[in-house]
């Protein structure tokens, strides 16, 4: 809960950046100051190589779905070169599944991705007027709900995973304040424990090795 409040804050900073002088639409720099954006795309987690199935191949050991969520960004121009701090919130169908009878275990058990908080920054360089290649990283924090129970009685838990991210993308100027991307970024998770919801104390940390890669188109709009 205190990580996704420290994230949520950083992104409710981030917005509250904005230029007072920024009040005339038109005035806005390409590829400079507040955005707010809507992300969706392709989502897949995968166990990673320390964790590989190498006894039943058929088991692909990863879940993939539609990734979707809300981000905002505020980048600062010094000529072609952009940068700034930026935060996002998105959320996924992927989920663990039956395949003939053969269960995707994926790693980690029978589970289905939550939300996942990110914070972080990115580098770019403005190749033309209206074009802009850039890089990206920083934490990201996944939360996989836990889908099974013991007999009658269901506890109700997720996995709560720490990691890092990286990732490229090109960003394409479409009017003077709506801009449009796509991007690939790698995630991976190393450390996680258990959440427990009502009175139960949540569970030690523990080693994990989870890959996830996304590709991600957005929409935005810049203040």
């Amino acid at each position: 809960m205190k990580k996704t409040l420290v994230i949520l804050a950083a992104g409710s900073a981030i917005v509250s950046a904005a230029p007072a002088m920024a009040q005339d639409a038109g005035a806005v720099q390409p590829f400079s100051g507040v955005h707010v954006e809507a992300l969706m795309g392709y989502d897949v987690s995968k166990a990673g190589s320390s964790i590989d199935d190498d006894v039943n191949e058929d088991n692909d050991q990863s879940i993939d779905g539609l990734a979707y969520g809300v981000g905002a960004g505020y980048d600062i121009r010094m000529n072609n070169f952009v940068f700034g701090p930026e935060a996002e919130v998105t959320w996924s169908t992927a989920k663990t599944k039956f395949d003939d009878g053969d269960f995707e275990g994926f790693g980690i058990g029978n589970v289905k991705t939550n939300r996942d908080l990110y914070v972080g920054a990115r580098l770019g360089y403005v190749v033309s007027p209206k074009t802009m290649l850039y890089a990206k990283g920083g934490y990201t924090n996944a939360k996989f709900d836990v889908r099974n129970s013991v007999g009658t009685v269901t506890t109700n838990r997720d996995i709560d995973a720490d990691g890092w991210r990286i990732g490229a993308g090109v960003e394409q100027q479409v009017t003077n304040n709506v801009f449009a991307k796509v991007e690939y970024r790698y995630s991976n998770y190393s450390k996680g424990e258990l959440d427990y919801t009502g009175d139960f104390p949540d569970g030690d940390r523990f080693n994990l090795d989870l890959d996830r890669h996304q590709v991600m188109a957005g929409v935005g709009v810049r203040f």
